[in-house]
């Protein structure tokens, strides 16, 4: 940010000592320094322009007025008005900031047109007085420390827990905060019924202070939240490789409330992994098993959007590659946290717990606290690699997909054992056997699933998809419909494709 100019405005000669003072301190403190730029006139070089047209310039453009109030009135001009009191009154002018100190002289020690300006000054702002160097330093942080919290430059309360300057109630969506009632009562016997009066449910979850609502009340009942935080999207890439290249298949960009913003990723990987579909021998619903367990996709992305940094420009995330889904979040574990805890039972450190106890309520979140190792067991319970969790720039998490390279090569290789080829290969040979085999399972599982959610796709069509040469999908098809696996129905133009057995 620009830093912010004070004008530093008193009786030159009474106050020197004092000037000087909060010049050196205001451009040396580590943190005020950051924020702020203080002008006194006795610093400046040699101007052709007047003092008077000097200051009031300065004041017209300074962001905060410094008033330094003491027994003199200093010099007046031929209107008998000081400039100290013709640069308050410019900063009344301009509604500047302002804050006022005054030693603590009694009335009678004082010029009495003196007395008359800080009595002028209580009306408009509240003064302090101060007695020495060190009592004006120490209210002068304090007032420049309350500035920088009021307008939100600094923060001593989580992001989610700040309340938001430019919102209001009507920012929000009725019935979504209704919606999200209705569901954790019936999850979480939450102690309010969906006609309950918003306010009430926003201020039992300490997300409403009189009329502000804080940054969290927008983040999940907003009704446009990315029209006050801009980044809070996340972005979903699918890549047929291992890498980040161009061209991407396929690319979307969501926006909405965090609830909207789990749902839409969580489906956009779903819709792009494989997935079985189970018998009706247990009931009317069928139950689809997908590729990477729903419950780690869902824990991966909701802890992105949970624990993410919010003040931070960039986005969350989802790139799903040919061996793996990736979340990144623009996020940091608290601190005493290790990614080796978080496959362990380890305490629950919300970096937004406004934002985290909704989606508990709501039953986003499952379990506080046991989210990334039910990540873990989830994928080693189906067989997958472990899950990782990286540290860095941003925060990552990684599930791996299926490995196809054990099962789909083992008949091949009991085959060549039982002729004894196996014994006599070499290596390389091996390697080389093992690498096409897992090509061509991975080739037909791409094809098989892209049929089974749509009979009547196209060769032209699947070759865009995958991204196979039409001439690998052509070998493909004949080699599984010489196996029996896939049979077209009607021509190729207007038909459809039946799989008949997996």
């Amino acid at each position: 940010m620009q830093k912010k100019r004070i004008f530093v405005s008193s009786v030159q000669s009474e106050f020197a000592v004092e000037r000087q003072m909060l010049f050196d301190y205001l451009t040396t403190d580590a943190l005020l320094g950051k924020f702020f730029e203080p002008f006194v006139f006795e610093n400046m070089p040699a101007l052709a322009a007047t003092p008077k047209a000097v200051f009031l310039h300065e004041v017209e453009q300074c962001d905060i007025y410094i008033g330094l109030f003491g027994k003199s009135y200093g010099y007046e001009d031929a209107e008998g008005v000081s400039p100290t009191e013709r640069e308050f009154d410019c900063a009344e002018q301009f509604y500047k900031t302002k804050f006022i100190y005054v030693t603590d002289h009694s009335e009678q020690e004082r010029d009495p047109k003196e007395v008359r300006l800080i009595r002028k000054a209580e009306k408009s702002v509240v003064r302090k007085k101060f007695a020495n160097e060190l009592d004006l330093r120490v209210a002068v942080y304090n007032s420049l420390i309350r500035y920088l919290e009021e307008n939100e430059f600094i923060r001593t309360l989580p992001f989610d827990a700040t309340l938001n300057q430019y919102a209001t109630i009507n920012d929000l969506d009725e019935e979504k905060i209704r919606n999200f009632v209705y569901i954790a009562h019936k999850k979480r016997a939450f102690p309010f019924l969906p006609e309950t009066n918003p306010e009430v449910v926003l201020s039992h979850l300490n997300l409403i202070q009189g009329s502000r609502i804080s940054n969290a009340a927008i983040l999940l009942f907003g009704r446009s939240p990315q029209k006050f935080f801009i980044s809070s999207e996340v972005k979903c890439a699918l890549f047929h490789g291992y890498d980040v290249i161009k061209p991407i298949p396929s690319y979307q960009v969501y926006k909405g409330d965090v609830f909207q913003l789990v749902t839409q990723a969580v489906n956009f990987v779903l819709s792009n992994i494989s997935s079985s579909v189970g018998a009706r021998d247990k009931g009317v619903e069928v139950e689809v098993e997908y590729e990477l367990p729903i419950a780690a996709v869902t824990e991966a992305i909701v802890n992105a959007v949970a624990h993410r940094d919010y003040t931070s420009n960039a986005s969350i995330q989802v790139m799903l590659f040919k061996d793996r889904l990736e979340v990144w979040n623009p996020g940091h574990l608290p601190y005493g946290m290790t990614t080796a805890k978080l496959k362990e039972y380890h305490s629950s450190i919300p970096v937004n717990p406004l934002l985290a106890e909704p989606m508990y309520l709501n039953g986003t979140i499952e379990r506080m606290g046991t989210g990334t190792l039910d990540m873990v067991m989830r994928c080693r319970k189906v067989g997958l690699k472990d899950p990782e969790f990286d540290q860095a720039e941003f925060f990552r998490a990684v599930l791996w997909r299926a490995d196809f390279s054990e099962k789909d090569t083992k008949p091949t290789e009991e085959v060549m054992e039982e002729s004894g080829v196996k014994s006599r290969m070499k290596s390389g040979v091996k390697s080389r056997v093992k690498s096409r085999v897992k090509s061509r399972m991975k080739s037909r599982m791409k094809i098989l699933t892209l049929i089974e959610d749509n009979p009547s796709i196209t060769r032209a069509e699947i070759a865009k998809i995958t991204g196979l040469s039409t001439k690998g999908i052509d070998k493909n098809i004949r080699q599984m419909k010489e196996e029996g696996l896939l049979e077209r129905v009607g021509p190729d133009n207007g038909g459809y494709w039946k799989i008949i057995k997996l």
